[in-house]
């Protein structure tokens, strides 16, 4: 089949989102100049340069106690930092309480029952029980077609680990089993990584 995006696909669901898949998961930690947490899902995520490493994320779609955009997207607004905590399988449920529209007052830390710890570089909680976690300071935030879409392009400053995942100096993906977001209701979790051998000329 083709279809034009404009035109509609004539499916019972869009399967934009299944094809562009699978999508790690930025779980997004921030906080607001009053000092509350908060924590979300964004599948719209990933990597576009490591020197210096930078990330992208996209948000989309408003909420009725928020001006423009998500509670994420304001705070980043305020502060003009963030954290991406990497999911793994043992937090996909933790994750899913996240990622309901909660009121802008509310602490999702709280709710999903995880240990926020200060960041190190930036004025932000990260998520203690994630395999890794990303410091971020914001580079751009910008406003995409459509309605209420933002990419927000942001520079790591700093970067950690669990120790638990690190062998013969390898971070071990395969050990924490990271989480990615597939189309639908859909997630797979990565837990056979392979390696590949560059060709030589």
């Amino acid at each position: 089949m083709f279809y034009r995006p404009d035109h509609g696909h004539g499916l019972p669901h869009n399967p934009f989102k299944a094809i562009v898949a699978p999508r790690p998961i930025a779980w997004i930690s921030t906080q607001n100049q009053s000092g509350i947490s908060n924590l979300a899902p964004y599948s719209f995520f990933n990597a576009v340069a490591d020197d210096p490493p930078q990330i992208v994320f996209g948000s989309n779609g408003t909420k009725s106690d928020q001006i423009r955009g998500k509670d994420t997207l304001a705070n980043i607004r305020e502060t003009g930092v963030f954290c991406v905590n990497i999911v793994s399988e043992a937090l996909k449920d933790a994750m899913n309480k996240t990622s309901f529209a909660h009121e802008k007052d509310v602490d999702e830390f709280e709710v999903a029952g995880l240990s926020p710890v200060p960041c190190q570089t930036i004025d932000c909680d990260r998520v203690f029980e994630s395999p890794a976690n990303l410091e971020c300071k914001v580079s751009q935030i910008i406003e995409l077609e459509g309605k209420a879409n933002f990419l927000t392009i942001a520079t790591v400053t700093g970067v950690h680990l669990k120790d638990d995942f690190i062998t013969k100096g390898l971070f071990e993906l395969g050990l924490f089993k990271p989480l990615s977001r597939l189309g639908y209701r859909d997630y797979a979790i990565v837990q056979e990584p392979f390696s590949i051998a560059p060709p030589r000329p």
